[in-house]
């Protein structure tokens, strides 16, 4: 693996990949949390489903944590080597929005950025989830009669104005992330063709709607609940 990837193009192509992988799973996301919103019966449907499912679980999701540790290692390598080539040709060399825009030049700190929210978002949710089924044993996902996964959604917003906010803000800078590497992504794989205007508009719609759609839903479950 380190062979393969040790030439710049190989990089930027794995680079890619992995960022197209972790878009669609974030779609998926997204939909499912949505539901929160409309129903709270199929939310917890979907979430006991994702929860519990074999292949989700033990195949999707060790696949899922790897991609995301890969996707960010690689990036801060790229990162690092963009710096050192831009110190190779001189400061001078180098003329800001002049090469590239804003939303390419800081990538790495809307990275950053997105990479502390996972961290907080682990915390929240994915952690207390682990235990739950893997130490204490609980599979069932119930809570008295009902299923658990709303309840645990709701709470996290549910009167707490400085979670909701680091989560909008987060999604903030998700957008901002989404907005130059989504349609990049394309662009590092080669895609280059007659329907490349269109996946553009398709990119730059998504880097907003998604983004903005979670932040309306952990909104949505503050205001909703005060």
């Amino acid at each position: 693996m380190a062979g393969i990837l040790s030439s710049s193009i190989a990089r930027k192509v794995a680079m890619a990949l992995s960022g197209i992988f972790l878009v669609s799973f974030l779609a998926l996301h997204f939909i499912i949390n949505l539901t929160s919103v409309f129903s709270e019966d199929f939310f917890n449907e979907a979430s006991h489903f994702m929860g519990t499912n074999p292949i989700v679980q033990f195949l999707l999701q060790p696949i899922l944590v790897f991609g995301v540790i890969f996707h960010f290692v690689m990036g801060f390598v790229l990162e690092l080597q963009n710096r050192k080539a831009r110190g190779d040709v001189g400061y001078a060399m180098y003329k800001g929005s002049a090469n590239s825009s804003w939303l390419s030049r800081n990538m790495i700190i809307s990275g950053i950025v997105v990479l502390l929210f996972l961290g907080l978002h682990f915390y929240d949710f994915w952690i207390p989830e682990m235990v739950t089924k893997y130490v204490e044993g609980d599979m069932t996902g119930m809570h008295g009669d009902t299923f658990r996964y709303y309840e645990e959604t709701v709470h996290k917003f549910a009167g707490d104005p400085i979670r909701t906010g680091l989560y909008v803000l987060s999604f903030v800078f998700l957008m901002l992330h989404l907005l130059h590497g989504f349609s990049s992504s394309f662009q590092s794989v080669g895609f280059n063709n007659k329907y490349s205007r269109g996946l553009k508009g398709f990119t730059k719609a998504f880097a907003i709607v998604v983004p903005l759609g979670f932040a309306f839903i952990a909104i949505f479950h503050y205001v909703s609940h005060l």
